[in-house]
């Protein structure tokens, strides 16, 4: 692999990851990207009419009512964060 392969790779990566939030990067932490994974799936929830038709069938509540308990959920999907600790 020469030099110029990989910056093209790395520009490309930078490029993703500056486009799409949840394509992570080194400085990531778990929480971090739990949060991303979790918001994701909330909006394609929400995006995709026929997985929240069956969301509110499943649990018997409108339409409606399922989406706005997803938006709901996007706020804060996986709790407070934890409390980090400087080195």
């Amino acid at each position: 692999m020469q030099a110029s392969d990989r910056f093209n790779i790395n520009s490309q990566l930078e490029h993703l990851q500056a486009k799409y939030v949840g394509t992570g990067h080194a400085d990531l932490n778990r929480f971090e990207w739990a949060v991303n994974i979790q918001r994701d799936s909330y909006a394609s929830y929400i995006g995709h009419y026929p997985m929240l038709s069956y969301f509110a069938l499943a649990e018997n509540e409108s339409i409606g009512r399922e989406r706005y308990k997803f938006m709901q959920k996007m706020l804060l999907p996986c709790g407070l964060a934890p409390d980090r600790e400087e080195e």
